[in-house]
This record gives C-alpha cells, sequence and structure tokens, in this order.
C-alpha cells in the first residue's frame, strides 16, 4: 500500500530549477533510499515533502491526501517527521527541551510519556546529558537528539536527511541499527544518504538523484555496483541547487 506519493515534482528557487518533475512512491513499512551527490537535490525533495519549501508544479500525496497548502506543523501532525540534515536543534535549550519539542504535537500525553522513556533507552546518552545545553553536544550526540526529537512526534513516514554525515563509525553503526529497529516496528523510512554502500544495503528500494532528477537503482545491486551508478550519474547532473 503506497503511504507517499511525489508525481512530477517541480521546485524552483527563484528561476533556478532544483528538481525536474520528479516522481517517487514510497510504500508502508518501506524503506528507500535516496543516493546521489551534493547539488542533486536530495535536500530539496526531503523539503517539499515536509513542507519546507514550496513545489512550483506536481502533487505530494501523503496517506492518499494531497500536502498542498500544509504547514511544516500540520504535516508533522499528519505523521511525518524530518530529520534536516545539519540537525537544527535549539542549542540553547537543554536536551529534555528539544525532547520535549517533539512531542508539543502529540495529543496522547501518558503514551508520549512511555515513548519518552522508551527513546532515552534507545539513546542512553540522552538520558545522561539530559540537562545538559544542546550546543555542548558533540555532533554524534546531537544526530541522536536529532533523531529521538523526530521519533517523539510518532511519525508513521520518517524522513532522514544525511544521518551519517561527519559521524564516527560506531555512532554511524548506532544510527543504522535504531533505524532498523524502527523498520522492524512498521515505520516507513526515506533516507537521503551519500554513503551509497551503507544506504543500499539498508533499504527496500534505492534511488539515484542526479541534477534534480530521480531513477530507481536496479534491486540486485550492491553497494559497489551503486557507487559506480552514482559516480557515472555525476556526470549527467547540472550540478543545481540542493
Amino acid at each position: 500500500m503506497s503511504l507517499l506519493e511525489v508525481r512530477d515534482l517541480v521546485v524552483r528557487y527563484g528561476r533556478v530549477p532544483a528538481l525536474h518533475e520528479v516522481s517517487l512512491e514510497v510504500n508502508e513499512g518501506e524503506a528507500v533510499a535516496i543516493v546521489g551527490p551534493n547539488g542533486a537535490g536530495k535536500t530539496t525533495l526531503l523539503s517539499a515533502i515536509a513542507g519546507v519549501v514550496a513545489a512550483a508544479a506536481g502533487s505530494i500525496a501523503y496517506d492518499g491526501r494531497n500536502l498542498h497548502g500544509n504547514s511544516p506543523e500540520a504535516i508533522v501532525r499528519r505523521g511525518i517527521g524530518l530529520v534536516p540534515e545539519g540537525r537544527h536543534i535549539f542549542g540553547s535549550l537543554t536536551v529534555a527541551e528539544n525532547l520535549r519539542l517533539g512531542m508539543t504535537v502529540r495529543r496522547d500525553r501518558e503514551q508520549a510519556r512511555r515513548d519518552l522513556a522508551a527513546t532515552l533507552d534507545r539513546f542512553p546518552i540522552l538520558r545522561v546529558l539530559h540537562d545538559t545545553q544542546a550546543s555542548r553536544l558533540s555532533g554524534g550526540e546531537q544526530q541522536q537528539l536529532a533523531i529521538a526529537r523526530a521519533l517523539l512526534a510518532s511519525p508513521r513516514l520518517l524522513l532522514l536527511d544525511e544521518p551519517s554525515l561527519g559521524l564516527a563509525p560506531l555512532v554511524i553503526n548506532l544510527v543504522f541499527e535504531v533505524l532498523g529497529e524502527l523498520r522492524g516496528r512498521g515505520v516507513t523510512i526515506l533516507l537521503v544518504e551519500q554513503n551509497v554502500a551503507r544506504a543500499t544495503a539498508f533499504a527496500t528500494r534505492s534511488h539515484l538523484m542526479c541534477g534534480g532528477r530521480i531513477e530507481p537503482l536496479p534491486e540486485t545491486v550492491d553497494g559497489e555496483a551503486a557507487a559506480g551508478a552514482l559516480l557515472a550519474g555525476a556526470y549527467l547532473g547540472t550540478g543545481e541547487a540542493r
């Protein structure tokens, strides 16, 4: 069953096109990866789905309903969570305060409290740093906080933009372990990654994005082959804005 349908999506920054009639479908319970070089349009695609940037043409449907005109907050309330590139946590707030922000869209307060406890069990360093100002966290700790905050909104669809970027190997392993656990619990995942081998090994299906256009990678492709396809595709891209 399709949970997310993107059809002929066009996004421009001024006169500069970032996405050229991109179409993508994500079925409920899937983990779909999008790989590609910098400037390919990957971040723009996630931002459009999350309502952060406006589409010039095309449509985005979630659970059978068009998202056009929905605010980012309304999209979160409908069950889409975004972990943006660069984390975008609130550095002046504590870890606890950042986590509570993720719960503001929830109406099921008792379940939200249980989910908070489970999230702190999943990311034990956040329990240790509970009262620490978020700006004092390391990059890996901030990424764990960003993912935890998104999860506390209880999303059915989780969008992740470069979750392994700049992280130590052990933290990358932790991030993908958590994503695997979420997928096992039925959370649908749309993952943007430059770590091609890791992304394609994790995902149910993978797509290559270059120059604001997208195409599926063969389901039998392995990480090494995907990396070769990525390199070849980079030459076809136009290097447009992300």
